[in-house]
């Protein structure tokens, strides 16, 4: 009976590995996502129930994004049920919007196969609530779009809330009976339509756990190895899924260690449509916005948001065809390519690169020639790569080291942006172009996190939503530079910015000039991550000329150590 028992178990175990997607090396992940890398750009759909109120209900508008109408004006279940059998999308067609994102230069759509509402857009045996069985549409939009975007040469992806307001498991009492549900739709979507990617959302929730995450993740590869899933599967931490997901903002360098990632943004303000949101981005701000994302070796995903009827709004399309004319005319500099080799230029614009090419993209051309500061080499060939004009340049030898080039205005520019491709026999070494703080009028040096050199793996910039900082400083090794010229030896008074709340406070610091005496600091609680405060942290002394000015960390007391907005040193007058 015992060798039944073990031949058994051992059946099992085995039965259990082979479910289990086997780990892969750093050259298996790069052959699988390589696809992705080089795409760059997406179409992001947000369509569904919340699309019929268009922002509206009852005669209430919602002050917040349309999609989420049901939460933010607290609609009972029973009365958002009432506006399915008004979801009859007659005008939708799926090949114009498949033909739509090609035409724009888009590579991938990501739509949502179920937001928080809980309202699936496709036919879904797993839970009735869907638009074959709860509308009097009856076809299934997902269908025909994967064949739309198979016609047109698109991969599709789909979109996939954890969330759900309205299955009656979707909570911490019903977990398990819900996880069972939704497993047998992601099944239904990968088995059925073979998406390229599963995009989640809606994890957050406190039900949801990281263990949970990485079990949904396992359970997603083993149906489908090759899909692409983004880092909301988990609890956004930096393991889980295969790309960071930061929403509405730009980082403000590509993420550290590098972690592949993709900015998902709106044209207007709302992700589902809403016919109160007529304030659109200009189409020049979305080209900028793909260019400043690929400096930086990320993707963008930009929305799009359809009606109730199922038409793309006209403002929207009319920016995705004047995006699409400028990546025809200059898409090699996004395709494929890399991000920059610096942060900062010499010229107001960005870069990327491609095999042994540079691709600057500049979005204010200045008075005469465009100077290109810090290269090792010369380029053989430069030409305005939206027009193939070949420009010349001159080479002068740069007083700190390479040469600085200067390249002839095209005799016409991009309106959006133009972008010139220096093409080199090697692809040369490209310094940064300098940024050494020189002192304010009163003679005190104030060094601003966005102006910092980040060094370590994680510590990043980050701005917007009350930020202006460096951030994610959660490894003690990490630490930050800048790069100042100081008129004279003088001694200094140093007084530092930042934020962090009760429960990292603690951690304790230094700031340090070259190898001389540091002064030296322990973080005080500010309240918040974004509530900044300036604290005196005893004084330093500068040396005549250039040197480095470091801020670094001598004990990390909690999990994080502070969100760094700015060291100012003051001189002390004797």
């Amino acid at each position: 009976m015992s060798r039944w028992i073990f031949v058994l178990l051992s059946l099992l175990l085995a039965s259990s590995i082979a479910a289990q997607p086997k780990a892969e090396t750093p050259q298996e992940f790069q052959k699988r996502t390589r696809w992705w890398q080089e795409a760059k750009f997406g179409m992001f759909i947000h369509w569904g129930v919340y699309s019929v109120l268009a922002g509206e209900y009852n005669g209430r508008r919602t002050t917040g994004i349309a999609e989420w109408i049901m939460h933010d004006l607290q609609i009972p279940k029973s009365e958002y049920e009432k506006f399915p059998p008004k979801f009859n999308p007659v005008k939708f067609n799926a090949r114009q919007w498949a033909r739509l994102a090609r035409q724009a230069g888009m590579k991938y759509i990501v739509i949502t196969s179920k937001h928080h509402d809980g309202f699936n857009i496709y036919d879904s045996k797993a839970n009735p609530y869907n638009i074959m069985q709860a509308t009097p549409f009856k076809r299934d939009p997902l269908r025909e779009l994967a064949q739309a975007c198979r016609a047109e040469g698109v991969r599709l992806g789909f979109y996939h809330s954890i969330m759900d307001w309205h299955h009656p498991d979707a909570n911490a009492a019903g977990t398990e009976r819900y996880i069972q549900v939704m497993k047998a739709q992601l099944k239904e979507l990968i088995t059925q339509y073979d998406p390229a990617i599963l995009w989640f959302d809606g994890e957050w929730v406190d039900w949801w756990t990281e263990e949970r995450g990485d079990d949904l993740e396992r359970y997603v590869r083993s149906l489908k190895p090759s899909i692409i899933i983004n880092n909301r599967v988990g609890k956004r931490t930096h393991k889980d899924g295969d790309h960071e997901t930061p929403e509405q903002e730009i980082p403000a360098s590509a993420i550290p260690g590098g972690r592949l990632w993709e900015t998902c943004m709106t044209m207007n303000d709302t992700w589902g449509y809403s016919r109160f949101d007529h304030h659109w981005k200009s189409t020049r701000s979305l080209v900028q916005k793909l260019c400043d994302i690929a400096h930086k070796g990320g993707n963008f995903l930009l929305n799009v948001g359809p009606t109730g009827e199922g038409e793309i709004p006209q403002a929207s399309v009319e920016r995705l065809l004047e995006i699409g004319q400028w990546m025809s005319r200059n898409g090699e500099a996004i395709y494929g390519t890399k991000q920059s080799p610096v942060r900062r230029l010499s010229f107001n614009g960005r870069c990327t690169v491609k095999g042994n090419t540079l691709y600057l993209h500049v979005f204010e051309w200045p008075e005469g020639n465009l100077p290109v500061t810090g290269l090792s080499a010369a380029p053989h060939r430069v030409r305005a790569l939206g027009t193939g004009e070949t420009l010349p340049f001159s080479v002068v030898e740069s007083s700190e080291g390479g040469m600085e080039l200067y390249i002839a205005r095209p005799r016409s520019l991009d309106p959006l942006v133009t972008v010139v491709a220096l093409e080199f026999d090697r692809l040369p070494a490209f310094r940064e172009a300098s940024a050494s703080v020189k002192p304010d009028a009163d003679g005190a040096f104030t060094l601003r996190a966005s102006e910092a050199e980040i060094h370590g793996q994680t510590a990043r910039y980050e701005e917007g939503g009350g930020k202006d900082n460096i951030g994610f400083w959660i490894v003690p090794q990490d630490y930050v530079t800048w790069s100042i010229q100081a008129p004279g030896a003088k001694s200094y008074r140093v007084e530092i910015t930042y934020a962090c709340p009760p429960e990292e406070a603690g951690s304790e610091f230094e700031v340090q000039a070259g190898d001389g005496e540091p002064a030296t600091g322990t973080v005080q609680a500010t309240g918040s991550w974004i509530n900044f405060r300036n604290f005196p942290v005893g004084s330093i002394a500068l040396k005549p000329g250039r040197q480095t000015i470091s801020v670094k960390v001598r004990k990390m007391k909690r999990d994080a150590v502070m969100n760094l907005q700015s060291v100012r040193l003051i001189p002390i007058r004797q």
